[in-house]
């Protein structure tokens, strides 16, 4: 406004004319009123009624400045939070990642195909598990074929803990035919099962093969100091289960069991 004011003066003394006695002093106070607002001369504009110096004068005494650099994140009550630092964790990582970090590489595994037809040299399944262990950097200790029965099953567990294996990857036996016997073998032995694993494994198993995903019974869990996976017998669904869920989390499972 006072800018608008200023240009339609100059113009007005440019042409040789003079505005209305009067007109001059009413332009002049609202050019007074318009720089209070607007700053006029220091080029910068200032909060109305003084509220900006008022409220920077309360934030200098109080403390109550987002200092992000520092480390530090406000918190809702108007303090600071402890530093990333301070609590013992890299900045910005999480539990999970830093629980990761120290996680064991190398796991001692054992793999098992329950089946009453296989046999070591045509146990597809059972060799895809092993590759995909082994290409990951852990120690498979031991490969069995047995047959789909709860005896059978029972007793090669054994033979894995007593080989020191810390996980477990048993194939074939999870569908629900009469000879599927695999879950019933493995279940009531399971010292803690892990249900997330199972609901995983069927959602991903869906996107692959749809509606029958819900067929399959696989499940996790741990037996003394080890982990235990129930995968299907099928090549794809055991490169599925260990390429999405087993390998990527194995080594941080381990060592979770561990403490």
């Amino acid at each position: 406004m006072g800018r608008g004011g200023q240009h339609g003066r100059g113009h007005a003394h440019g042409s040789g004319l003079h505005p209305p006695q009067g007109a001059d002093r009413s332009s002049e106070a609202a050019n007074l009123g318009a720089g209070k607002v607007s700053g006029k001369g220091s080029g910068t504009s200032s909060p109305p009624s003084g509220r900006g110096s008022k409220e920077q004068h309360v934030h200098q005494h109080s403390g109550k400045v987002s200092d992000t650099s520092s480390g530090h994140i406000p918190s809702p009550t108007g303090g600071h939070s402890q530093a990333a630092g301070e609590r013992g964790l890299p900045h910005g990582e999480s539990p999970a990642a830093l629980h990761r970090s120290h996680a064991p590489t190398h796991v001692s595994c054992f793999v098992v195909t329950c089946s009453d037809s296989r046999a070591l040299v045509d146990d597809v399944s059972g060799r895809a598990a092993r590759e995909a262990l082994e290409s990951a950097g852990h120690v498979v200790t031991g490969h069995q074929v047995v047959p789909d029965e709860p005896a059978a099953i029972r007793a090669v567990l054994q033979q894995a803990m007593e080989a020191g294996a810390r996980a477990v990857v048993l194939t074939g036996g999870t569908g629900i035919t009469r000879r599927d016997q695999t879950v019933e073998a493995v279940r009531p032995l399971l010292d803690k099962e892990i249900p997330g694993f199972g609901e995983l494994f069927r959602m991903l198993s869906f996107q692959e093969i749809g509606s029958a995903a819900w067929l399959s019974r696989a499940l996790a869990g741990t037996f003394r100091d080890a982990l235990v996976f129930v995968l299907p017998g099928s090549p794809n669904a055991v490169r599925l289960a260990l390429d999405r869920l087993v390998l990527p989390e194995l080594g941080h499972a381990v060592r979770e069991l561990s403490r």
